[in-house]
């Protein structure tokens, strides 16, 4: 005998009360294994977080949310027979996959975040350690008329490193002048010793950050995203130090004492040499934060500007 198949009612179909449109519509915190692929290196598993929406038209009550894991799961699957370079590639293709399954929405959106792991040496005793660092990639897939796609791709890291105040620095090089001249040292003399000695400064923990959108295959490395941030500050931090990698650390960092808005600039100047081979119209997002020490709020900076506005910029120096 055979079991007469119970339509279920589709809820989400219904016209809602209030017919009106809805911006983004999905799923937030879908945490899934990512294997990406490196060339002449072993490839590195994320544990990666996604959230992804979808746009809602005003005559739907509501979005139909199983299909969302299901287009994560399957080019998940996808992922694990074909080699995958690019988290945001994987991001666009995720994206792609949604409008079409839902075929009423104009707007997909994927965010990807996770954790990366980087190999780093200490800087005098060159003992290895590791670096965890926040990587994030999103893609946002749009759909015309004639059913035709466009994807925008974004790829960025945050770093942490270290920052030494200038301002603070330099009241500090003034003491010490007043005190080595009431102590009759000769004027040579001090200015050699201040030029070779760094004066001592308030410390902040910063946090840079870099995003890079594009459109098409352009290609971003993360990598040198990374190198970049840590780069632009006044010196690098490592998970591991002897006395001696802290000794180099501190001189470092104080003498390359950096504002809050000098690191902005720096790792703008960066991504304009590092990234030569992007389009102008590629969008660069640069922050820093960097941590007080010696106040209770945070420093903060950011340039938001097309590639070739920044080449423009810096080619006027």
């Amino acid at each position: 005998m055979e079991v007469p198949v119970v339509k279920l009612p589709d809820i989400q179909a219904n016209k809602p009360q209030i017919p009106i449109n809805l911006t983004r519509v999905g799923v937030t915190n879908v945490k899934k294994l990512v294997e990406v692929k490196r060339k002449e290196k072993r490839p590195v598993v994320l544990i990666a977080t996604f959230d992804i929406f979808v746009d809602l038209p005003s005559h739907l009550k509501g979005a139909n949310l199983s299909r969302n894991f299901e287009a994560v799961d399957e080019v998940l699957e996808k992922a694990v027979k074909l080699p995958v370079y690019e988290i945001e590639q994987l991001c666009s293709d995720v994206a792609q996959s949604l409008l079409t399954r839902h075929e009423y929405a104009t707007r997909a959106e994927v965010i990807l975040k996770s954790e990366y792991v980087i190999k780093r040496e200490s800087p005098s005793t060159k003992m290895e350690c590791q670096e965890v660092v926040d990587i994030f990639a999103e893609a946002i897939a749009l759909r015309d008329d004639v059913e035709k796609m466009a994807v925008k791709k974004l790829i960025g890291a945050e770093v942490v490193g270290m920052t030494a105040c200038p301002c603070a620095q330099e009241i500090m090089r003034d003491n010490a002048r007043q005190e080595l001249e009431a102590l009759g040292i000769d004027n040579t003399k001090i200015a050699k010793f201040l030029h070779r000695v760094p004066m001592a400064t308030h410390n902040q923990r910063g946090r840079g950050i870099i995003s890079i959108e594009v459109e098409g295959n352009n290609f971003v490395s993360l990598e040198k995203i990374i190198e970049i941030i840590e780069n632009s500050m006044s010196s690098s931090v490592y998970e591991l130090l002897k006395r001696s990698d802290e000794a180099m650390v501190v001189q470092t960092a104080h003498n390359n004492p950096k504002f809050v808005e000098d690191c902005v600039r720096t790792m703008a100047k960066n991504v304009v040499r590092e990234f030569a081979k992007l389009p102008d119209e590629a969008i660069v997002t640069i922050k820093q934060i960097n941590e007080e020490s010696i106040h209770r709020h945070n420093a903060f900076a950011e340039r938001v500007a097309t590639l070739g506005e920044l080449r423009s910029e810096i080619s006027q120096e």
